[in-house]
Parts: structure tokens; sequence; C-alpha cells
């Protein structure tokens, strides 16, 4: 039986007409071509080439199987090319959601690593409020979904991706700006802009209130932590925000204060239960979770935007 390796070095002396010229042509060397070609004869009981003038001329039966190699060889060529097109992504499409506050500077830090890996995958990317994650994993319309917090249902499973803390962010104006930390009581002397608490990721916000039985009022609500911090921007009132919605965004007009609180909380990602997953969507959330992982404080990186 001859092997995949023998037709290719048996086509390479076809071609070139002299062991060291297949040789060149496969980046081996002349001894192994040799070697292989009277291997493949002795095994198959028949000769391939004869010698003449110190060139390789394919014998009568080989010249009737010439055609057949070539055909074979052009076959894994044509799979060489298509294991090519999978490997740069050409082939696929990576669908993916998240919810606003990661999908402003954490997703796309992560999708740019995944572009490198692979340039020509296809990527539809979905914003999507938490209620709508369900039905965006359920029916097939992506892959995996970027959480700020997790919920209970059966067909659909949650994997840690970092943890984060919440930071109060108010006018540079602001008699609090010259302050680097705040506890949650002081928060509520002063007018309040954030999301709804009874939105999943405005209860993460609310919590931190609920905890010490304070009582606040949100005086200005909005859907997206970006719209919260240019409202504080505008000089509109305090607020509070996470991580992740701060980091390597330089929103104008804003002062990042630490909360005396403990304030941590966990980030996830939904995927349907027991479905197929895509390498690119495994190598998405890899790089999204070391992003996120490798996320600083955002105070202290504005800290030294400033001193530079």
């Amino acid at each position: 039986m001859i092997t995949l390796r023998q037709i290719e070095v048996i086509r390479a002396v076809m071609v070139a007409g002299t062991i060291s010229g297949a040789a060149k042509l496969l980046g081996v060397s002349a001894p192994g071509v040799s070697r292989l070609v009277k291997h493949a004869e002795r095994s198959l009981g028949m000769r391939f080439f004869q010698r003449k003038s110190g060139r390789f001329f394919p014998t009568a039966e080989a010249e009737r199987i010439f055609e057949q190699i070539n055909g074979v060889y052009k076959k894994v060529d044509d799979l060489n090319f298509i294991l090519s097109r999978i490997g740069r992504g050409d082939l696929s499409e990576l669908r993916i959601g998240s919810v606003p506050s990661l999908s402003q500077s954490m997703a796309p830090r992560a999708i740019a690593r995944v572009r490198r890996r692979y340039p020509d995958l296809r990527i539809d990317i979905n914003i999507l409020k938490i209620e709508e994650a369900i039905d965006y994993l359920l029916l097939g319309k992506g892959e995996c979904v970027a959480m700020s917090c997790r919920f209970d249902h059966p067909a659909i499973e949650f994997a840690p991706l970092a943890a984060g803390e919440l930071y109060c962010v108010v006018p540079a104006q602001h008699e609090l700006a010259a302050r680097d930390e705040i506890g949650a009581a002081e928060m509520t002397r002063y007018p309040l802009i954030g999301i709804d608490p009874k939105d999943p990721y405005g209860r993460i916000m609310a919590e931190l209130f609920a905890r010490d039985r304070l009582t606040y009022d949100i005086s200005i609500k909005a859907r997206f932590g970006t719209t919260v911090c240019a409202l504080v921007g505008a000089g509109l009132g305090v607020a509070v925000i996470d991580q992740f919605t701060l980091a390597y965004n330089s929103f104008p007009g804003i002062k990042l204060l630490r909360i005396a609180e403990f304030t941590r909380f966990e980030t996830y990602v939904a995927t349907k239960r027991d479905a197929p997953f895509s390498l690119h969507a495994e190598y998405f959330i890899a790089c999204l979770r070391a992003e996120m992982r490798a996320t600083g404080s955002p105070a202290a990186a504005a800290a030294t935007r400033r001193q530079n």
C-alpha cells in the first residue's frame, strides 16, 4: 500500500527529474528521498524510474499511475487550502453577545486579540440587556454572552470571567473631587444618577445602599454606564459605576473615588447548556477573561494619566 508521503516524494522526482531536485522541492535531504523511493519500489514490487544521464525518467508503469498520483496530490493541496482558510477564520462567523457594561472596552479589546489570531474571521456582536440573553442563546443567535451577573436557568450555563469593584464618580468641579474615597452613606446626600435598581445591572449598584438599609433617591435614570458618566460629567449628580465600564475610557469632566465599603462583584460568560462550541468562541472567552483580569484600578490609572 502506498502512503501519502511516498506519493509526495515520487511526484517530486517526476517533476524535478532528479533526486537532488526533488529534495530541494521538499526541503529534505537527497539520501532520504532516494531511500524512500527505493523502499516504495520494494514494497510495491515495481520500478517507478529509470536513470539515464543522471536524470530519472518514469517507467511505463509509473506513467500510467502518474495521473492518479497528481489527482491525489491535488486533493491534498485542496485540503491544505481549506485548512488554511479555516485557520484564518475565513469560513466561519463568531457570534457573541455582551451586556453594555462589558461592551464598552472589555469586549472590543478581546475581539482585537481574536482578530489578530483569525484575521479573516467574520464577527457579529450584539449588545444585550441581561434579560435578552436567554432568547439570544436558546434560539441559537449566538454562542455566548458576557454578563455582569448570573441567574438560574435549566438550559443556560455560567462560567466565571473576572471579579470587579464599584467606584463613585463625581463631577470634576464637585466639592467631593478633592477626595480619594467616600462612603455609601455620604453618597446619599447628593443627587444620584444611575441604572434603575429593578434592572439586574442596577441591582449590583443598589446593593451597596441596600446592605446598610440606606435611603437614597436616583434623580436621573439612564440605561447605560457611559450615559451615566456623561451625565455626571455634565455636573448633574454623582453615580456608582463598575470598573469595567470605566476601564481604559477617558470620560471628560469626572473624578473617580474609591468606595469605603466592600463592593466586589463577579462577572460571567453565559452559554447554552450542552451546545457545541466553536474554537473561535473558546478563544474569545479566554481573551475576554484575560483582558478583564488584567484590568487594574481605574482610579489608579486615572491618577497616573494626570501625573503624566
